[in-house]
């Protein structure tokens, strides 16, 4: 159940987003050795947004999963951020990613909780 949430001031069309949420997901389900049907991840993109006091090209995403290692985090950071620096022509000295393991009965899906 690995969800990505990216904002960012970068103007993007509806295909650029979708290029960008299709690569991201891939990539967690592989780093995570989740399958991809449980990935989530969506894009706010063109948001008003400052980094430092500048408004230049930032990004912030929250990655959420259940049983995230915090050993993972750092390849996960690294991973993520190329791919968004890529993507989006964003710094990754102006990305910031918030990580966070929720406890099971926090995460509903289907009816229930994991």
């Amino acid at each position: 159940m690995p969800y990505l949430l990216i904002n960012t001031n970068q103007k993007l069309s509806e295909a650029q987003e979708k290029a960008v949420l299709g690569r991201c997901s891939e990539a967690l389900a592989n780093m995570l050795g989740k399958p991809e049907r449980y990935v989530m991840a969506s894009i706010e993109s063109g948001i008003s947004m400052l980094f430092g006091g500048d408004d230049g090209p930032c990004a912030y995403l929250e990655m959420k999963s259940l049983g995230l290692a915090e050993e993972k985090t750092a390849d996960l950071s690294q991973t993520l951020c190329g791919l968004i620096s890529e993507a989006l022509a964003v710094p990754p000295e102006r990305i910031y990613i918030e990580f966070s393991n929720p406890q099971r009965h926090m995460w509903g899906w289907n009816n229930s909780t994991f």
